[in-house]
């Protein structure tokens, strides 16, 4: 535990004027991926309209705003803060107007040149009101559409300025358009219902809106809607690919599937991997609400040993609820988390996570379970070991607060207070996405780090 979301987009065309109401639904859905802020840009009759907000989904939105906000076509996001701060002015889409006209942004991912941007166009007179990337970028399309044809050509145009990870969701005020980097870090597919079209970052989004999910946008590719016809430009597009390998271990919700691999299945995978690399004596196996569950279902299915709900979790704080001051952390995995005393009491309890990052949440929990009366606690991770940070747009840390770049195994064990500890292997990791139709990024247990 210990690690945050990413940031979900999703975007709707739809002529008949229902626009607002599906991307509230649509993320929802998506509201696993970011619970610091969201907002939903529409357009009108050419007229560019917007609400965002810092909270969830449902708190954020309410039946009169999405009523004036109506339109033909509509981006929406919601986010977790990795490059910018928490203020509220970095909520998304963002906004502007140019002698164009105007444009909408929603984004994500993290840019490794962002500085570097940023310094060119200040130089050239920029004026940014924001902290994130997808200013940035904004300013960049916007730039490059004074000398293309079309928003689309301009989007096209100024991912060749752009490195690093970015799943991109854009509206001028005639065409909605949607771009993935040339590496594919973040998700990013196409539905369609009737004559609507949507784009999204989870094939969930897709579900809840009863749309069909059509396919992946590729690596590198632009994709548009103009006048109700979907396009694509390929001109990006560079045979390259690099999922992060963390969407199918932690930030998908399982019912996803994303570039042709279900998360359910990566996640059950991965379980039975730990099965056969750590096998273990023991009465039942938990996971750890909610991305440790399924995983430790695949365990479960492989040696035979019964799962159980091992905690029951409170529904009414979201991710982002855990302090990041460390005395108070222990008490709020007291509020977020409660052992189930019927399950663990007097067992060897085999307990399973996504992962340990800094380490700080994992001993409180464990001792929540010798509380509750647990005789053996075995720790067992379906990830590897975090060794180095991530510049990607996932929030990992530098190496000094990595807890396995300061520990051994052995210590870490001894740290956070478990019988046993163990990790999946990297050798297994390549293989809990065997149905996926790209390679992956890695670089957080390897440090081979596709764009350096």
């Amino acid at each position: 535990m210990g690690l945050h979301e990413e940031c979900g987009v999703f975007a709707v065309y739809d002529s008949g004027g229902n626009c607002a109401r599906t991307a509230y639904y649509g993320l929802y859905a998506l509201q696993h991926r970011g619970q610091e802020d969201c907002g939903i840009a529409t357009i009108n009759e050419l007229e560019l309209s917007c609400h965002k907000g810092s909270g969830l989904v449902g708190d954020v939105f309410s039946e009169s705003v999405l009523t004036e906000l109506n339109g033909t076509m509509a981006i929406g996001h919601v986010r977790y803060a990795v490059a910018g701060s928490t203020r509220r002015e970095n909520a998304q889409p963002l906004t502007l107007s140019y002698i164009k006209g105007s444009l909408a942004v929603a984004h994500n991912g993290s840019l490794v040149n962002s500085a570097e941007l940023k310094r060119e166009y200040e130089y050239r007179g920029a004026v940014f009101h924001t902290t994130t990337d997808s200013e940035i970028i904004a300013y960049i399309i916007a730039q490059a559409r004074l000398h293309s044809g079309s928003a689309e050509a301009a989007v096209s145009q100024a991912i060749k300025h752009l490195k690093g990870a970015y799943s991109l969701v854009v509206m001028s005020s005639r065409k909605l358009i949607a771009a993935r980097d040339p590496w594919g870090f973040r998700p990013l597919c196409i539905g369609r219902k009737g004559d609507s079209i949507f784009f999204a970052s989870e094939s969930c989004a897709l579900d809840s809106v009863e749309a069909t999910f059509v396919r992946d946008v590729e690596p590198g590719e632009v994709v548009w809607v103009d006048e109700g016809k979907l396009h694509s430009c390929r001109e990006n597009c560079k045979g390259t690919s690099g999922l992060c390998i963390f969407e199918h271990l932690y930030f998908a919700r399982p019912d996803s599937i994303i570039d042709g691999q279900s998360v359910y299945d990566a996640r059950i995978l991965a379980g039975r991997y730990l099965a056969g690399e750590h096998p273990i004596e023991g009465d039942v196996v938990i996971g750890v609400p909610d991305t440790g569950l399924v995983a430790a279902k695949g365990y479960s299915l492989a040696t035979g040993i019964p799962y159980n709900d091992g905690f029951v979790k409170n529904r009414y704080i979201g991710r982002t609820f855990i302090s990041p001051d460390q005395a108070n952390r222990e008490e709020a995995v007291k509020i977020k988390l409660n052992p189930l005393r019927a399950t663990v009491s007097g067992k060897r309890v085999i307990m399973v996570d996504d992962s340990i990052v800094r380490g700080t949440t994992t001993t409180p929990i464990i001792r929540l379970l010798r509380d509750a009366g647990a005789k053996e606690i075995h720790v067992l991770i379906s990830s590897p070991k975090f060794i180095s940070p991530c510049y990607y747009g996932t929030d990992i840390p530098s190496k000094d607060a990595l807890f396995a770049c300061n520990y051994s195994t052995e210590e870490m064990r001894d740290v956070i207070g478990a019988d046993s500890l163990g990790f999946l292997s990297l050798e297994s990791l390549g293989k809990i996405a065997p149905d996926s139709n790209c390679r992956f990024c890695d670089a957080c247990f390897t440090e081979d780090y596709p764009i350096k």
